[in-house]
């Protein structure tokens, strides 16, 4: 009995095309446009009708085994490795084990092999949100978007700094940027103090979920009773100032920074590489004289010409833009604060600030000073203080315990004269 031929309905179509022009009804090159391919490639195909018969439509590598196919031994081979000895190993570090036991594969080959034995990837992947082009702000001063970049940015040559900055988001302008050890409450807090000085303060702030800007801390109970919900220092300073803090979602939310960022690491990296900054503070000074130029290359015009920037007195801005704890003053008029006691003067022979809860704010440039129900009663700068700088502990950013000339714990700090 002869083999049945089966014909793919590709193949059926070229036998009736062939036949029609083997009729005379039809003309080769009509024949090639219809069939889809050249005219000499059409000659081809009927001169293999005429010698074979049918079978000339039907392609030589029918039937045969692909050269490039697995065996049956090798497909075993990588099922059982994956299933056993390799067993949670993803697709390509399947594939570098398996190449180390001299079976050498694409991983797209081990890929269909394993899915094909209904093995799937041990790296379960969630299906893309569905996400939304933001426009910019119209104005300049709408929103600005902060973050930090911790980089090495002087390439070994002096230590890892953090770059902290900022970029409006209506123009893509750096109002403010400069260099840290490291990102802290602090370094943002200069970064408003700077842009509030230069520019004016914007109405939003677009940040990630940094434990600097949001806690997940529980309420206290004189939280609740106020009905306050918990804040760290920067975001309780900018709802002072009355700055929205926007929480970013993604990377790809606050992406306008993360490009500067991106920027940054290649043209201001080379600037410091050409200068032969070695530490932070010449860094910073090439900063100063790479942004103005940056700026004019780079920014865009806003949509609004009027810019939305508040201006702040400086006098709020440093009493905002600083770390503020409450402390219970002792009987003896003093206040303790981080291993440090402050002596609070005299204000009249018949009051005394006893058992009474007073705000102590401590200034960038390390001053302390001391308030009771929104009015100053004391101050001490740092020089008296001496208690500059901040140290971590717990997670969060402190002032430091003890000034660089204090041995005592409880170093006792009275007005200077």
């Amino acid at each position: 009995m002869e083999n049945t031929i089966v014909l793919t309905m590709k193949e059926q179509r070229r036998v009736e095309v062939i036949q029609r022009v083997l009729r005379g009804e039809m003309t080769m090159g009509g024949a090639a446009l219809v069939l889809g391919v050249t005219e000499r490639q059409s000659f081809r195909i009927k001169a293999r009708v005429r010698e074979e018969g049918i079978k000339g439509v039907i392609h030589g590598n029918r039937g045969r085994p692909c050269r490039w196919k697995l065996s049956e031994k090798a497909e075993r081979k990588i099922v059982e490795a994956a299933r056993g000895k390799y067993r949670g190993f993803n697709d390509h570090h399947l594939t570098e084990k398996l190449e180390e036991e001299g079976i050498k594969l694409s991983r797209e080959k081990v890929r269909r092999v394993l899915r094909a034995q209904g093995i799937g990837s041990p790296r379960k992947r969630r299906a893309p949100r569905h996400r939304s082009r933001r426009m910019r702000r119209e104005a300049e001063g709408m929103m600005v978007q902060i973050d930090g970049s911790p980089h090495d940015w002087l390439e070994g040559r002096g230590p890892r700094l953090c770059l902290v900055g900022a970029i409006d988001d209506a123009t893509s302008k750096v109002p403010a940027a400069f260099f840290e050890e490291q990102e802290t409450s602090a370094a943002y807090f200069r970064l408003f103090l700077e842009i509030g000085r230069t520019q004016g303060l914007p109405l939003s702030a677009y940040a990630d979920r940094h434990s600097i800007f949001w806690t997940d801390r529980e309420p206290t109970v004189e939280e609740q009773l106020a009905g306050k919900h918990p804040m760290t220092q920067v975001g309780r300073a900018l709802e002072e100032l009355g700055v929205t803090l926007i929480p970013a979602g993604s990377p790809q939310a606050k992406g306008r920074i993360e490009r500067l960022w991106g920027s940054f690491q290649d043209r201001l990296v080379s600037e410091l590489r050409l200068a032969g900054a070695k530490n932070k503070e010449q860094a910073q000074a090439v900063l100063k004289k790479f942004l103005p130029p940056y700026n004019r290359r780079f920014s865009k015009p806003a949509v609004k010409a009027l810019p939305a920037w508040r201006k702040v007195e400086a006098r709020r801005l440093e009493q905002s833009l600083c770390f503020k704890y409450q402390r219970t003053v002792a009987k003896d008029n003093t206040v303790q604060f981080s291993g440090a006691l402050f002596q609070i003067p005299r204000p009249s022979p018949h009051r005394s600030y006893a058992n009474k809860k007073v705000q102590l704010h401590v200034l960038l440039d390390g001053a302390v000073e001391l308030f009771y129900q929104g009015e100053k009663i004391a101050r001490f700068d740092s020089k008296t203080t001496r208690t500059i700088g901040l140290y971590r502990t717990n997670g969060r950013w402190e002032v430091s315990r003890y000034g660089p000339e204090t041995t005592h714990p409880e170093q006792l700090y009275e007005l200077s004269p």
